[in-house]
């Protein structure tokens, strides 16, 4: 993944580059920098900016015969906020048979 898909993904899940930094454990003006072209970044801080580009939703698309490569949105904003707070709430398991 170039810095120029990882903004597009970014931008179409409407996500901000703080919030995806912090999730990828990178610093935010470094984001930006691999999103402009301006700096470069390990592969595992790609795939950790990809793991948490997922998470909020962009899905990659593989270069193929047909076209090259890009992204799309698999969650809306909202489906992202319900699972964090699904993910949040915690609580004893029980039995669900009736």
């Amino acid at each position: 993944m170039d810095g120029a898909l990882a903004r597009a993904a970014r931008h179409l899940c409407k996500v901000s580059a703080r919030t995806v930094a912090r999730r990828a454990g990178v610093e935010p003006k470094q984001l930006r920098r691999y999103e402009k072209g301006a700096a470069a970044l390990s592969t595992e801080q790609i795939q950790r900016v990809s793991d948490a580009l997922s998470y909020y939703g962009a899905m990659f698309v593989a270069e193929d015969a047909i076209g090259g490569v890009g992204v799309r949105r698999r969650f809306t904003r909202t489906n992202v906020r319900m699972i964090e707070t699904w993910e949040g709430e915690g609580g004893p398991v029980g039995s669900d048979d009736v």
